[in-house]
């Protein structure tokens, strides 16, 4: 499977792009900046430099699947973490890229219900998790807890609706890049933290 990562760069994309370089995935790195290219070849992958404020188009075209883990860290929330989003769904849809991964963030779906300066972020989340879940695609939404740069365990909580909590980055790219084959998780919606059950078998049960 040819896998497109946005946001490969990024916390949980570089965890992501790690994990599925070592797994039966061609994988392409989707980096902004031309500086950031050897940095992610590094990790024995493909790199494209593309930006999702602009035409990603050239990205796009050969992909079989698309994990999105791009974030502007709260400088341009509408212009990457909304539009962005949503450009590279309707990417995906018109050059026929079936498999779409999300990744989304704990009450995204309740910004109202959270504090003040979530909500714009929040909102935006909002936006493009619905913009997926309107599209042809087979998409997977996953929406971790507070992140943390602690150790993967290997072992989540995920479920519909879950108590507010952590997980690490490291264990959230292992639950996107297992979900992307995970047959259980087309067309579905979790949140997740870390807990007692091994990814794979958590999954299986979402």
């Amino acid at each position: 499977m040819n896998v497109l990562i946005a946001g490969s760069h990024g916390g949980v994309g570089q965890h992501i792009t790690e994990v599925l370089s070592e797994r039966d995935h061609t994988v392409q790195a989707m980096v902004r900046e031309e500086s950031q290219v050897s940095e992610m070849e590094a990790f024995g992958v493909e790199v494209v430099v593309a930006d999702l404020t602009e035409d990603v188009s050239t990205a796009v075209d050969g992909s079989d699947a698309i994990i999105f883990a791009a974030g502007s860290g709260g400088e341009d929330v509408e212009g990457v973490d909304r539009d962005g989003a949503i450009r590279l769904i309707d990417e995906a849809e018109e050059h026929g890229v079936p498999r779409f991964v999300m990744l989304s963030a704990i009450n995204a779906d309740n910004p109202e219900e959270s504090p003040d300066a979530l909500r714009p972020y929040l909102e935006a989340k909002l936006a493009a998790d619905e913009h997926l879940q309107a599209s042809e695609l087979t998409e997977t939404i996953v929406r971790p807890g507070e992140l943390t740069n602690e150790s993967a365990t290997g072992r989540i909580e995920a479920a519909r609706r879950v108590e507010r909590g952590q997980v690490t980055r490291a264990d959230v790219a292992r639950t996107l890049g297992t979900a992307l084959d995970t047959e259980n998780t087309y067309g579905k919606t979790f949140e997740m933290i870390e807990g007692d059950e091994p990814i794979e078998s958590a999954l299986e049960t979402v």
